[in-house]
């Protein structure tokens, strides 16, 4: 499991920004459903796993209940990152009958989402177990919900790449056109943003060697072949880390990791989610 420090979730008040989205689309003015409930009335709730997964987003799930009763009472058996078999009991809650039924669906979205991205972020790290190979997201994410999910690949044992077009400078093929070459490019990235880690694209083993001698952060090999991966490692020497990007799977992803590169970055974490299968089962209280 992943260690506590690189589970630090974002921020509570973008926690509290992505609970004011969910419903504000899913209660609106009020649950006219759970109007039928009494008002004064207890609830409790057991939230059961159907499926092996690794959990993430308890921090989403906990201030979907607290928004509606500040006093629900919420049991985790689980910790964020762990791995829980099918037909585990993660969770009992007690509050109010109408606020647990209110704010379920929205709690449930966020952890089957997050669990979601975890576990498949767990089975690409595990694909690579003993290589060294540090798996990366991207930002193929849900709108609105980067943060959140970049969280939840931490979760999965895996590593964040650049959080937006803000905090690292990737320059691509069109940025290197547009700069005229690969030297120009490297050359303005530095002098406009001297603090930012600077990762250039290259697609030939010569554009390999220019950007290494240009003095780059890291190198994303595109469209490379195993046999170049190999070659490109030792080319670069250890001199700048080597990232792969595209037509990564499960099935490919450990042979790519054996060429020796440092970092594969995986769209498929955060982009072909599919949520994990949770059910909360609510009765009333005596």
């Amino acid at each position: 499991m992943p260690d506590a420090l690189s589970l630090a979730p974002p921020d509570t008040r973008l926690i509290d920004a992505d609970v004011e989205r969910a419903f504000a689309e899913d209660l609106g003015g009020g649950d006219a459903t759970a109007d039928l409930l009494p008002a004064d009335a207890l609830a409790e709730a057991m939230l059961t796993c159907r499926e092996d997964a690794v959990i993430a987003g308890i921090p989403w799930f906990d201030a979907c209940f607290r928004k509606l009763d500040p006093q629900v009472a919420i049991e985790w058996h689980v910790l964020e990152g762990e791995r829980v078999a099918a037909g585990s009991v993660i969770c009992h809650l007690r509050g109010r009958a109408r606020a647990l039924v209110s704010a379920e669906r929205s709690a449930l979205n966020f952890l089957q989402l997050l669990s979601g991205t975890a576990t498949t972020t767990a089975d690409y790290v595990a694909a690579v177990a003993g290589t060294g190979v540090r798996v990366l997201d991207t930002r193929k994410t849900v709108p609105g919900l980067r943060q959140a999910q970049k969280y939840a690949v931490r979760c999965g044992g895996g590593y964040n790449h650049r959080i937006g077009l803000f905090d690292a400078i990737l320059v691509k093929e069109n940025h290197i056109a547009a700069a005229g070459g690969i030297e120009p490019a490297v050359s303005a990235a530095r002098r406009l943003h001297p603090s930012l880690l600077l990762e250039i694209e290259v697609e030939t083993l010569d554009e390999l060697r220019r950007a290494i001698d240009a003095g780059v952060d890291r190198i994303m090999l595109d469209n490379f072949t195993p046999a170049m991966m190999i070659e490109a490692v030792a080319i670069a020497s250890g001199r700048v880390p080597l990232e792969i990007s595209g037509n990564v799977d499960l099935q490919t992803i450990g042979g790519y990791a054996r060429t020796g590169v440092d970092f594969i970055s995986v769209g498929a974490l955060t982009k072909h989610v599919r949520a994990i299968d949770l059910s909360l089962r609510l009765r009333l209280s005596d």
